[in-house]
């Protein structure tokens, strides 16, 4: 604060009226000190009381996620907290919305708190511009995607073998015929299913050029609509594969409203619940989300204990499980 102070010119208790928000201070004075801070990368400590303890931890970490409604997201959190509060940590999770602007404020609010620790899924191309530097030292492992720009640990799935094995099961189901709704571009593990999926399918001998890929389908309702323009054309798939668990559900829905849900294959990325109550049961490619939770809060109260291993990778692998709809054979 009192860097801060310098810079703008001012006394330290106008800095702490600025960044508290409160009244009595000029326009000019409260835009020269906001510019010193962003300049210092100056975030307000709301935590300082907590810093007396031993070691001056918060007892918290911060958990960056997609969106926390999303099934998958919400399971990894509930394995998180379960780890961590056996040591006392608080769980602080918030909702990417896999937007980098809101990115780059959430994880800066969670340095402001001074968590002990950060657990991220990150969506920016490079997470060297939403980490300042000088918080590169903090305890953090990058969940679901790797980092870029910054060495730190990450627990991701084998994304490009699942969607391998999911059109290696529909090709041995005699599907020629295979369409992929994918999850946005800029998305890594959409890149990674993308890439997997088709190599597999040219293993085969089918190019790539003859797929029918749609992509950019974020939520349920753009998958519905994708699903149902590629059932309804000239020349329809027999077999799709989903990449993404909310692709699936807008992909079951099309299938539902055109009475096709017997009629052409379905394999979906991710798991969920009441997948096996469908009609017919939903094959999936299984991620574990309770297990990427419980390897991350390993390495993370690892990290926070003082180990200093090179970072690495950690790769959970994922699991085919046929219940029905992956197993319709293609039209005689």
């Amino acid at each position: 604060m009192r860097h801060v102070a310098t810079l703008a010119g001012v006394g330290i208790k106008t800095v702490s009226r600025v960044m508290n928000e409160e009244a009595g201070v000029s326009e000019a004075t409260r835009t020269k000190v906001l510019e010193a801070s962003r300049q210092l990368n100056y975030q307000l400590d709301v935590t300082a009381g907590s810093l007396r303890r031993a070691g001056r931890r918060t007892l918290s970490v911060g958990l960056l996620l997609p969106s926390v409604s999303n099934p998958f997201s919400g399971e990894i959190n509930r394995a998180l907290e379960d780890a961590l509060s056996a040591r006392g940590i608080a769980v602080f999770a918030a909702s990417l919305d896999d937007d980098p602007q809101r990115e780059q404020s959430i994880i800066a609010a969670f340095l402001g708190r001074r968590v002990d620790g950060l657990v991220l899924t990150p969506i920016a191309k490079n997470q060297s511009y939403t980490i300042p530097e000088h918080s590169r030292d903090l305890p953090m492992v990058f969940i679901d995607r790797e980092p870029v720009g910054v060495d730190a640990d990450a627990v991701v799935t084998d994304n490009a073998i699942g969607a391998a094995k999911a059109a290696a099961h529909l090709l041995a189901h005699g599907h020629t015929k295979i369409a992929y709704l994918g999850d946005r571009t800029d998305i890594q593990t959409a890149r990674e299913r993308k890439r997997g999926f088709l190599e597999e399918i040219g293993r085969a001998g089918i190019p790539s050029s003859s797929v029918p890929i749609r992509e950019n389908l974020h939520d349920e309702e753009t998958a519905r609509q994708a699903a149902i323009e590629l059932l309804t054309s000239e020349n329809p798939p027999t077999a799709i594969f989903s990449s993404q668990n909310l692709v699936t559900f807008g992909t079951m829905r099309a299938l539902k409203e055109l009475g096709k849900n017997r009629e052409v294959a379905l394999v979906g990325f991710d798991d969920f619940t009441l997948a096996d109550m469908m009609d017919p049961g939903v094959t999936v490619i299984a991620q574990h989300p309770d297990r990427i939770g419980i390897r991350t809060a390993e390495r993370l109260l690892a990290r926070i204990d003082g180990d200093q291993e090179p970072p690495r990778t950690y790769v959970i692998p994922s699991e085919l499980i046929q219940r029905g709809s992956g197993e319709i054979r293609p039209p005689a």
